[in-house]
């Protein structure tokens, strides 16, 4: 059955990248922190922080209009929302078996920052910045579990699935440190879709350049560098904003409806691998 929650959000990003703004290289503070909701502070993960970073707003807090009203507070007159996804659990009978399993389904909402609202009977106060949130960028390399071996010295960036090696020139040829690790990142999220890490489907049966499953796992290796790039606050020197490259991703989200969201979930699960961090099942994306 056709879910028009995918048809929302995508048409969402699509509107963004005809505009020229590519959401996934949008930059995010580790000072401050994901976006997260002003209540219950949990930050929001997948292509939610995409969507809402996307809207340039300095505060990372968000609210639901029911949680405005609740605090006292109002929308001001001629603010827009922005949408974002959650997974609802439920239970359904295997048909074969007649066993239950669980099932999500991806569902949506709005949310408004809390510099669109006025009167919250509540601390606004901005963020305490700390640099322990920060991760320099070569600890992230350094302390990513079951890493697959790194070979420098290359002619071009890669991962070989069959070798389990991430090739890479050598660091001389970045003009930056931003520019290297943001293209280490990219190819340390290819490689935990390897069968020893999180057996991504989009890794383990990619048909090469031009298939779908190829072009769903760039988004993701993209996606996933996005993270980690903003977990050690570096700016991506790198970024591709050529009318190919935008027009490419335009083909792709329009032919499926289901890519950009289940790319980012998958980004998130990957970078959330190399982090050596995990989530209750509550707070988890999926696919």
């Amino acid at each position: 059955m056709k879910n028009p929650t995918y048809d929302r959000i995508t048409d969402r990003i699509i509107a963004l990248l005809e505009q020229g703004t590519i959401p996934w290289h949008r930059p995010w503070k580790a000072r401050t922190g994901l976006p997260r909701n002003f209540v219950s502070k949990h930050p929001y993960r997948g292509i939610n922080v995409f969507l809402l970073i996307a809207m340039r707003y300095e505060s990372p807090f968000w609210l639901t209009f029911r949680q405005v009203s609740q605090l006292g507070g109002s929308v001001r007159k001629g603010e827009k929302s922005c949408p974002v996804v959650f997974w609802k659990q439920t239970t359904v009978e295997d048909k074969k078996t007649g066993e239950e399993k669980k099932k999500y389904l991806l569902r949506f909402y709005h949310v408004f920052n809390v510099a669109q609202c006025d009167g919250l009977k509540t601390s606004t106060e901005p963020v305490q910045e700390s640099v322990n949130d920060i991760v320099k960028p070569e600890e992230i390399v350094a302390g990513m579990p079951q890493p697959p071996i790194l070979k420098h010295g290359m002619t071009h960036a890669y991962y070989s699935p069959r070798e389990d090696c991430v090739g890479l020139p050598p660091r001389e040829r970045f003009e930056r440190a931003e520019g290297y690790y943001a293209t280490v990142f990219h190819e340390l999220v290819h490689s935990t879709g390897h069968e020893k890490r999180l057996k991504r489907s989009t890794l383990t049966e990619s048909a090469g350049f031009g298939s779908n499953p190829y072009c769903k796992e760039e988004l993701i290796a993209e996606m996933g560098a996005a993270f980690l790039c903003g977990q050690a606050e570096i700016g991506e020197r790198t970024i591709d904003n050529s009318a190919a490259y935008l027009n490419g991703w335009l083909e792709q989200l329009k032919n499926d409806k289901t890519v950009i969201v289940q790319a980012a979930a998958q980004a998130q699960k990957a970078s959330d691998f190399i982090l050596g961090r995990t989530f209750p099942e509550s707070e988890a994306v999926h696919d």
